[in-house]
């Protein structure tokens, strides 16, 4: 994929969590969130960029937290990929509103609201410009939307994963409680395995590690850091 200039990745999967969606409100949607990120996207799509995106649902439903209450894993995981419909919905609209062509596909049938998922078709929209949203996790319970952002990012040629958190980057101990905390610039893949840092579950870690797809961790709520990491600007934690 030849890169036009200024731009240091070319095609990008951007994994947004639920919980990013909400922005300061303590459950659902957030729409000045939703607008913000629609606007940074925006951005770099003008630079040429290909995205791609994969949102959590922690937000609205979380399958794990329900399994571990007493509820039928299998089950809690489908709703939990529901969820994630909804959040891919309300994220289009939002990219729609900047002029943005989107395109939601679900790795569940949900034919009224979103296309299934179908590896070429997404290409094809990523060659065309438009943002192609993934929605339904990888369609299977056990598997978090996590894996399905790596495994997204290696049917597409994706060059990197970005990974939103509210923290900086990856850091040694919990920087909201540990004032001593180390951030990593950078690591390895079995570093993260082996310190069990929790960047994405060790599913999505060794797909990408198997893969060499590298994983930028970084601050979403900080403005223009997603355009800063395309201009091949030190933003956060590269895991490689």
């Amino acid at each position: 994929m030849a890169k036009k200039k200024n731009i240091f990745y070319s095609r990008i999967l951007l994994k947004l969590s639920g919980e990013a969606l909400q922005g300061d409100l303590g459950y659902g949607i957030d729409n000045k969130t939703l607008e913000r990120i629609a606007k940074e996207i925006a951005e770099i799509i003008k630079l040429g960029v290909q995205v791609s995106i994969v949102i959590g649902a922690g937000n609205i439903y979380r399958g794990v937290s329900a399994a571990a209450q007493g509820m039928d894993r299998t089950t809690a995981d489908y709703m939990g990929m529901l969820a994630t419909a909804i959040n891919s919905l309300a994220l289009q609209h939002f990219l729609e509103k900047e002029g943005l062509p989107t395109r939601v596909q679900s790795a569940l049938e949900l034919n009224r609201v979103a296309e299934p998922y179908i590896q070429r078709r997404a290409m094809r929209h990523l060659e065309k410009g438009r943002v192609v949203i993934f929605a339904a996790g990888t369609g299977n319970p056990y598997f978090t939307t996590d894996t399905a952002a790596s495994l997204r990012a290696l049917e597409i040629n994706a060059e990197i994963i970005l990974k939103a958190t509210k923290v900086n980057g990856v850091y040694d101990k919990d920087p909201y409680k540990y004032k001593n905390a180390t951030m990593f610039k950078s690591l390895k893949y079995m570093q993260v395995l082996e310190k069990e840092l929790e960047i994405m579950d060790s599913t999505a870690i060794s797909l990408c590690k198997d893969n060499n797809i590298p994983i930028c961790v970084f601050n979403l709520f900080k403005k223009n850091n997603i355009k800063k990491i395309i201009e091949g600007k030190k933003i956060g934690t590269i895991v490689s």
